[in-house]
C-alpha cells in the first residue's frame, strides 16, 4: 500500500512539473486577436492597422520571441486602404484564407467599411503566394467577418451597420470568398450592458462548438472605448438551423466582463481554438480603466470548460500566471 501510495504522489508531482504556463497577456499589445493551432504551431494574428502579419510558434508562452511574418501590406489608395482590423486565418480544404476588415483612406468611416479575403494553397501559412480574393458580397457595410461549418455548410458572420446599432448577422457561403442568399440578424444591442459608451454595439462574432455538437457565438458588446466593453453569448441547440433568428438564445448577462481585482477591463474581441484536446478563448484587454480602444489592449489566453448540459463555462478574465495550452 505505501509503495502505491508514493508511486501515486510520484506521478502527482510529475504531473504538476509537466504542466505548462503562460503569462498574461501574452503580448504587451495586440487588439482583435487571433490564434489558429496546426500541427502544434499556434499562428497568431492581431490588429496592426496598415498590414496583415502572422506570428508563429510552437509555446504561446514564449509569443514573444516569435517574429512577425508580414503577409500583405495595404495598398496607398483603394477601397481596403486603411483601418485594417481583426484578421482572422482560416484552414478551409487544402487552403489558408485571410479575412480582414478595411475601408478607404479616402473615405474612413463606418459607411465604407467592409471584410476581404486572401487565399494561400501552401501548406505553411508563411509561404506560398496569398492571392486576393476581394471583397466579401455582404448587404451591408460591416466589420469582423468570421466562419465555420455547421451540418454541412459553410456559414459567414460579421458586424453589419444597421441604423444607429451594429447586429449581428449570418449568412450561407458558396465557397470561403462568396456568400448566398439572405442574411438573418441573430442579435441585436437591446440589453443595456451592451449600449455603453455612446454607442449600441455588438462586434467581433466568434464561433464555438460544443462537445454535444451544440453551437455557440460569443460577441463583444458596446463600445470598444468603454471599460463595461464586454463578451456576450448566443447558443444554438444541436441540430438547430443556424440561419434562424428563433435558434438562437441570448445569454441574460456577460459571459466575460471587467474585473478590476485582476487588473482586466474592456474585455473582448475574441478568437476561440482548440489544442490538446480542450477549448481556449484569446482576447483582448486593458490593465487599468480609462485606456479606451487604442494600443494598450494586450492579449489573453485562457480555457474553457463545459458543464453538463453542453454549455461553456469562461474562466474569469485575469492577469498573470494561467495553464497553456
Amino acid at each position: 500500500m505505501m509503495h502505491a501510495i508514493l508511486a501515486l504522489a510520484a506521478a502527482t508531482l510529475v504531473a504538476a512539473s509537466d504542466a505548462r504556463t503562460l503569462t498574461n497577456p501574452i503580448l504587451p499589445s495586440g487588439a482583435d486577436p487571433w490564434i489558429v493551432e496546426a500541427d502544434g504551431i499556434f499562428y497568431f494574428m492581431a490588429t496592426r492597422g496598415d498590414r496583415l502579419a502572422i506570428r508563429a510558434t510552437r509555446d504561446l508562452a514564449r509569443l514573444a520571441d516569435a517574429p512577425e511574418h508580414v503577409v500583405w501590406r495595404a495598398p496607398a489608395s483603394g477601397p481596403n486602404s486603411a483601418s485594417i482590423w481583426a484578421p482572422e486565418l482560416h484552414r478551409i480544404g487544402r487552403s489558408w484564407f485571410l479575412y480582414y476588415t478595411a475601408s478607404d483612406k479616402a473615405a474612413d468611416d463606418d459607411a465604407h467599411r467592409g471584410i476581404w479575403v486572401l487565399e494561400n494553397r501552401s501548406a505553411d501559412p508563411l509561404k506560398g503566394k496569398w492571392i486576393d480574393r476581394g471583397r466579401i458580397n455582404t448587404a451591408r457595410p460591416g466589420i469582423d467577418g468570421t466562419t465555420l461549418t455547421a451540418g454541412g455548410r459553410r456559414y459567414f458572420a460579421y458586424s453589419p451597420y444597421v441604423g444607429p446599432d451594429s447586429v449581428i448577422a449570418i449568412v450561407r457561403m458558396t465557397d470561403p470568398w462568396k456568400l448566398a442568399g439572405e442574411e438573418a440578424i441573430i442579435a441585436r444591442p437591446d440589453r443595456a450592458w451592451e449600449r455603453q459608451g455612446g454607442r449600441q454595439i455588438l462586434e467581433g462574432p466568434a464561433f464555438l462548438r460544443g462537445p454535444d455538437g451544440g453551437l455557440h457565438l460569443a460577441y463583444s458588446g458596446s463600445a470598444c472605448w468603454s471599460d463595461d466593453y464586454a463578451l456576450g453569448l448566443l447558443s444554438a441547440a444541436p441540430g438547430s438551423d443556424p440561419m434562424r433568428p428563433a435558434s438562437w438564445q441570448k445569454a441574460r448577462t456577460p459571459v466575460l466582463a471587467k474585473s478590476p481585482s485582476t487588473n482586466i477591463w474592456a474585455p473582448g474581441h475574441n478568437g476561440f481554438f482548440t489544442a490538446g484536446g480542450r477549448s481556449w478563448i484569446v482576447y483582448h484587454a486593458n490593465n487599468r480603466a480609462g485606456l479606451g480602444c487604442g494600443k494598450d489592449r494586450a492579449p489573453h489566453v485562457q480555457q474553457v470548460t463545459w458543464a453538463r448540459d453542453g454549455q461553456p463555462i469562461f474562466p474569469r478574465p485575469a492577469a498573470g500566471p494561467a495553464p497553456a495550452p
